[in-house]
């Protein structure tokens, strides 16, 4: 029996494309499609490399062939292009598709251990990632990932640090140790336009942008200055940060900057016998979620790993990939993923698939 291109086609119909909630056919998400003898295989095209359905729909392409006749082995390649939301077109000389920030209401709720974490577990997905430490308070970026300057510039052009398999420039590593940053709303949105226009980013799927904390100047102008493709908001679970990140919420959403979703960091101190203290009370960020109507990304567990690895520049999701906290931030970051690319997506009836010139 000769295995035909329409009829593993229509198998593959029957799988769904869980987030964009369309067969993968439909979607445009079947490519290099090649029958020889009993043999098919195929590259199934994701929306992003951090898709959290990656198992599910491979083991869902394979079970929906094996019932073609005359089908013996499959091979299915998982591949993805990240979807263009357009809005970085005109910044920069090379592209970068989406633009995502990671704010606060207020300092010391941890957004750039977030951030910084955030942006490795993308890259350590497959994504191409840049990270912009424009915290001009606290840019610890570059002690977080053990940055301790930039490579010489190329001309004109500023050289990110590449570390973790991302790329990375931070404010901390323009000024000298110990050097106030005393910038105003004009500098600051001077200095970010350098950030993306002379910075040799090459092509990024997500450029992770680590914001001043808080609603004030500094907050502000960087968020005007940037198309942003959403916003991410850290906030710990008492009632006091959850206010402070509440006004960082209502920042975004009048300057029209999609909220991706709220990320509770220290929600608890896991105890050796296993059970769980709330040392800053418990169930604020879904609380602030459900109040604000966006989405709650998750909850991140207190470890003093994380505070290590902040200190010797060695992230936990890669020094200790395994621990409760390294897992609740790899899915927020697919989560953060996930959203971003159905964002992208948006109304259209296939994937769009980025050519590069």
């Amino acid at each position: 029996m000769t295995i035909t291109n329409e009829a593993i086609l229509k198998a593959l119909s029957t799988v769904q494309e869980p987030d964009l909630g369309q067969d993968l056919v439909t979607l445009n998400m079947i490519k290099n499609l090649e029958i020889e003898g009993s043999h098919v295989s195929f590259t199934v095209m994701l929306t992003t490399p951090a898709c959290p359905f990656r198992g599910k729909i491979e083991k869902d392409c394979k079970e929906a062939v094996m019932k073609v006749d005359g089908v013996k082995t499959i091979t299915v390649k998982m591949d993805s292009d990240v979807p263009n939301d357009g809005r970085m077109r005109g910044l920069v000389k090379t592209p970068i598709r989406n633009a995502i920030a990671v704010g606060s209401g207020k300092g010391g709720v941890g957004k750039s251990t977030v951030a910084v974490n955030v942006a490795v577990a993308l890259a350590q997905a497959g994504a191409r990632v840049g990270l912009l430490d424009a915290d001009i308070y606290g840019p610890n970026t570059p002690t977080m990932l053990g940055v301790e300057s930039l490579p010489p510039p190329q001309g004109p052009r500023i050289i990110p640090a590449e570390v973790y398999g991302l790329k990375m420039v931070s404010m901390g590593l323009l000024v000298r140790p110990g050097e106030p940053l005393i910038w105003r709303g004009p500098m600051l949105n001077s200095v970010i336009r350098q950030f993306l226009g002379d910075v040799e980013w090459g092509e990024l799927d997500y450029l992770i942008i680590d914001l001043p904390p808080g609603t004030g100047d500094a907050a502000l102008s960087l968020a005007q200055a940037l198309p942003l493709s959403g916003a991410v908001i850290v906030t710990l679970p008492q009632l006091v940060s959850l206010e402070d990140a509440g006004r960082g919420i209502n920042m975004f959403k009048k300057l029209e900057v999609p909220i991706l979703g709220v990320v509770e960091n220290m929600s608890y101190l896991e105890l050796p016998d296993g059970s769980k203290m709330d040392l800053f009370g418990s169930g604020g960020g879904e609380h602030l979620s459900k109040l604000t109507e966006t989405a709650f990304l998750g909850g991140v567990p207190i470890d003093q790993q994380v505070r290590i690895g902040g200190d010797t520049g060695k992230p936990i999701v890669v020094t200790n990939p395994e621990s409760n906290v390294a897992k609740a931030l790899n899915e927020i970051a697919e989560k953060i993923a996930q959203k971003v690319s159905v964002a992208a997506f948006g109304g259209s009836k296939s994937v769009p698939i980025n050519i590069v010139e």
